[in-house]
């Protein structure tokens, strides 16, 4: 996979607006209208085209998990350049809570961030009520009533009702492990398997019974053990 020239990068700084567009991580085919410019480059796993290769180059860490940028405060790292520069603001303090000194990358978050103290949920469901503090988050929701599921695996056509689980699912094809734990090196596909493999040399059980205060290591352990109480024969 190619990375950014010098030269993409002065070019990309020039055309703000349709990087957004290419950042987007919906990576659904945008459809072409007559006053759009031509976008002959198209990715090969989900079909999305970009008006530039170097636009394609860099979706294409969307489907592999390679994050080139590395921040110099907190060596966390992104696909995106973009979005390496935005997260440098939360290291700068330009978007501080005044509540609680958390800082983020840009004043939207921030905003965000700040109903958790409010407990401002502004975004409701108009099928079951249930609020959100996030425009986002209430789209994700509306998709359990609508059964819609947005998101096509063009390699064996399972679909999901959210981009991230897709890209996720994308890496049963590809055979990407890119979580590795620290102790025995073992690789995972998705983060959640990292963390619940982390228990085995952390000896931590999170998930404890209400009825006699046994302890596991998983959710799924502890819905099996309650049966013992319930007598439920499933």
């Amino acid at each position: 996979m190619e990375l950014e020239t010098e030269a993409d990068s002065t070019d990309s700084s020039q055309s703000l607006k349709d990087n957004d567009e290419d950042d987007n991580n919906d990576i659904t085919e945008q459809p072409q209208s007559c006053d759009d410019k031509p976008r002959p480059y198209v990715c090969t796993v989900c079909d999305k085209r970009f008006t530039a290769k170097w636009c394609l180059n860099r979706h294409g860490a969307v489907h592999t998990g390679e994050k080139w940028y590395s921040c110099t405060e907190c060596e966390k790292r992104f696909a995106i350049k973009s979005y390496l520069i935005a997260h440098m603001n939360a290291h700068t303090s330009k978007y501080k809570c005044s509540e609680c000194g958390k800082c983020f990358q840009d004043n939207r978050a921030l905003t965000e961030h700040s109903r958790i103290h409010s407990g401002e949920k502004p975004f409701e469901c108009e099928d079951c009520g249930k609020r959100f503090t996030m425009a986002g988050s209430l789209a994700r929701h509306s998709r359990i009533h609508g059964g819609k599921k947005l998101y096509n695996c063009h390699m064996c056509g399972k679909a999901f009702n959210r981009s991230e689980h897709l890209h996720s699912h994308t890496r049963i094809h590809t055979g990407d492990k890119p979580y590795k734990c620290y102790v025995c090196s073992m690789t995972f596909t998705e983060c959640q398997s990292l963390n619940r493999h982390l228990r085995v040399h952390t000896g931590d059980k999170p998930f404890q019974c209400q009825v006699c205060g046994k302890a596991f290591s998983e959710s799924g352990t502890l819905n099996n053990h309650m049966r013992v109480h319930t007598g439920d024969k499933p």
